[in-house]
């Protein structure tokens, strides 16, 4: 039995004329009464009885129609929601973080961006490290990942880096250091100034880029850090600062964490010390539903709002002429809903 029999069957007993079934199917009579006979014959019993002037169901071919409707439409919605996968509109794609980018104000525009051209995409969000996230592409756990410093580089995997923003320290709310300005905000910290102060770091295994990053910085300005804990997640390091167990360097985003018991002081002194915003991904990867999150993060990150908010979180002149340079090199890809459009 082929679908072709059942919308065959389908079609005659809606008409109940064979004749008016073969012109709306665009079948001569004859072969689709020899279509029926045989689809009868493998049911092993007679599914309409002939009259003059048409045909009527038997009992059979009653409880046959609602059978052969129910698997038409079935195979009519996978084929909808197949052709809507392949365009990339439904569907799941699992999404990788790193708890400091989940907090980057430009990735929550990207998800809700995405989340409302894509409705019928479930987000399957993983958090973990730079490290683990990874590694999960690599295991291909996540289709994509947003992390700041890239652990390694595998030749299976593209790093594309979306923003990058100024290093903040976060300190006790009434550490000494904590000064404001006339106008009321907090004055720079020179990098040098936390010698000796307890520092709080995330794991080196867990952030190795960020990590190596610091502890340059910090002998560059000739000190070495006093490292009185290493936590798994940059959320603990804010905690623990705002709990008085040390101070942390933070990538400027984490102001969103909004802590009374802690002061965000600009660094006045190390203008190189920056936080990446990474977009991770498999080579060569071609499904719609994740392409299009792949250029609407690109996208977005070349966004003149987005770009003012960078550059409003202290980003350094130097900072600002080199994402110009990248956005002439690295011109917006339109998404596949645009392309499709075109």
């Amino acid at each position: 039995m082929e679908l072709r029999h059942l919308r065959y069957f389908v079609a005659i007993a809606e008409e109940r004329h064979m004749t008016r079934a073969a012109a709306r199917l665009g079948l001569q009579q004859p072969p689709l009464s020899q279509q029926i006979q045989a689809l009868e014959k493998e049911l092993g019993t007679k599914l309409f009885t002939r009259l003059p002037r048409g045909v009527e169901l038997t009992p059979a071919g009653e409880g046959f129609l609602e059978e052969a409707r129910t698997v038409l439409s079935g195979v009519e919605r996978a084929m909808v929601r197949a052709r809507a996968t392949a365009m990339g509109q439904r569907g799941r794609i699992a999404i990788g973080l790193t708890t400091s980018a989940s907090l980057h104000p430009g990735v929550t525009r990207m998800l809700r961006a995405y989340a409302d051209n894509h409705s019928a995409v479930a987000l399957d969000l993983h958090a973990g490290s730079a490290a683990d996230l990874t590694e999960a592409l690599l295991r291909q756990e996540v289709q994509v990942a947003i992390i700041r410093a890239a652990v390694a580089r595998p030749a299976d995997l593209v790093f594309r880096e979306l923003d990058r923003e100024n290093m903040l320290i976060a300190l006790p709310a009434d550490h000494h250091l904590v000064k404001r300005t006339a106008s009321g905000k907090i004055a720079p910290v020179p990098l040098r100034a936390l010698a000796g102060e307890r520092m709080i770091l995330v794991r080196r295994h867990a952030a190795p880029g960020m990590y190596s990053n610091v502890i340059d910085a910090c002998y560059k300005a000739g000190f070495e850090p006093l490292i009185v804990a290493e936590v798994e997640q940059m959320l603990i390091s804010i905690n623990l600062v705002a709990a008085g167990v040390g101070v942390a360097l933070v990538p400027a985003s984490i102001r969103e964490v909004r802590q009374e018991r802690i002061a965000y002081c600009p660094i006045s002194d190390a203008p190189s010390l920056i936080a990446p915003l990474t977009l991770v991904y498999r080579r060569g990867e071609a499904r719609p539903l994740v392409t299009d999150f792949i250029d609407l993060s690109i996208r977005q990150a070349q966004e003149p709002r987005h770009r003012a908010a960078t550059v409003h979180s202290g980003e350094t002149g130097t900072g600002s002429r080199r994402e110009r340079a990248s956005r002439k090199a690295n011109p917006p890809v339109p998404s596949q809903s645009e392309r499709k459009r075109h």
